[in-house]
């Protein structure tokens, strides 16, 4: 499958990526077919040498069935090469790591102790049987 994404470039803690046509297979910078365009996101979003993209070679390869990564998607979108992808819903991205575990633990553990009880109950009847096995053998 031919997939529209970036491939990175640049030194280290200062990328640089190319808009490349790719197959989905390769390696993330290994072999490409063409290079689209580029980005660079250390530069201001108001800088119009952030991104630079070639229009009709980009058309040309969604025609071909190329999908877009995220992404690249988002991208395509803010520069009206394709519709604006739908925002993505994580409501947990807002919380803090720490309180994420926190709120979740506690949730579980109202969901998980009436289970817990269940377990607990049938624990000792399903032990007792083994106790009596394990005495029948020694006789």
């Amino acid at each position: 499958m031919l997939k529209l994404r970036l491939s990175r470039g640049g030194t280290k803690k200062r990328p640089v990526y190319k808009v490349v046509v790719a197959d989905s297979r390769f390696a993330r910078d290994g072999r490409f077919i063409e290079k689209v365009g580029f980005f660079n996101p250390l530069l201001p979003k108001e800088k119009k040498e952030r991104i630079g993209l070639e229009a009709e070679r980009i058309k040309y390869w969604l025609g071909q069935g190329a999908q877009p990564t995220t992404r690249v998607a988002r991208i395509l979108g803010e520069n009206e090469l394709m519709p604006m992808p739908a925002n993505g819903n994580n409501p947990q991205k807002a919380i803090p790591k720490k309180d994420r575990k926190k709120e979740g633990s506690e949730e579980a553990k109202k969901e998980e102790a009436p289970k817990a009880e269940a377990k607990k109950e049938e624990a000792p009847k399903a032990e007792a049987p083994k106790a009596e096995a394990k005495k029948e053998e020694k006789k």
